[in-house]
């Protein structure tokens, strides 16, 4: 047991021996009520201390509602610290799992079945395509220019330097366009190995989460955090 969690158990234990203690030494008043308001702003009642409560104070009221004591607070700072501490850390797993959960309710509305899927992978791949054959066709133009660049370049190929600056400059531009086309494509490369790699993360977890509905009830909230990993 890591030192944290020994902490919060000693913490938790003197805080249900504290509710403990309180409510034994009530027993000796009958018809007791606990009143307090939580740190969410809730007020509450009950028949014995309040354990929501253990951090503030909380009245004792009289069966005709006059105030017998006051109880509390039942920790030290340092308890109402570590306790604050670990409800916010359930809450926020809480919080995570409901997410978690919700998203796999979008998910599974979203691919119904397999065939759903691939429906969607295709289409985003064929996305990627068009756009990379936009690129390789201005690729098979530029290529075209450049011959012709070429072509008025061989008037000057015993000394270059004597060739235009405007031809010059054309046939540098040229290349720059040609070279930026070539990245531009290695990037679509990169783009749809991405995409096979969400779609088959995805697939892998929806497998899951479509054998889980066809499980019963009982078998399908087994299998649900299992999904989730």
């Amino acid at each position: 047991m890591s030192k944290s969690a020994w902490i919060m158990g000693g913490v938790l234990m003197a805080a249900t021996l504290a509710v403990d203690s309180a409510w034994a030494q009530s027993q000796g008043m009958s018809g007791g009520i606990y009143t307090c308001v939580d740190r969410n702003g809730r007020r509450i009642t009950a028949d014995r201390p309040i354990v929501e409560c253990l951090d503030r104070e909380q009245r004792e009221l009289s069966p005709s509602g006059t105030v017998r004591r006051q109880i509390g607070p039942s920790l030290t700072e340092h308890e109402r610290t570590a306790l604050e501490a670990q409800r916010r850390k359930e809450a926020e797993e809480r919080a995570l799992v409901l997410e978690e959960r919700r998203r796999e309710r979008a998910l599974t509305a979203r691919y119904p079945d397999k065939a759903s899927h691939d429906t969607e992978r295709a289409a985003a791949i064929q996305l990627v395509d068009d756009v990379t054959a936009t690129a390789e066709k201005r690729i098979a133009e530029l290529q075209q220019q450049r011959k012709a660049l070429d072509e008025e370049m061989e008037f000057y190929k015993k000394d270059p330097n004597k060739a235009p600056m405007a031809l010059r400059r054309k046939i540098a531009e040229n290349e720059e366009n040609i070279a930026e086309r070539q990245r531009f494509i290695q990037g679509q490369e990169l783009e749809k190995r991405r995409l096979h790699q969400r779609f088959d993360a995805e697939l892998a977890q929806l497998r899951k989460l479509w054998e889980s509905q066809r499980l019963p009830p009982s078998a399908a909230d087994a299998a649900a955090p299992a999904a989730s990993r």
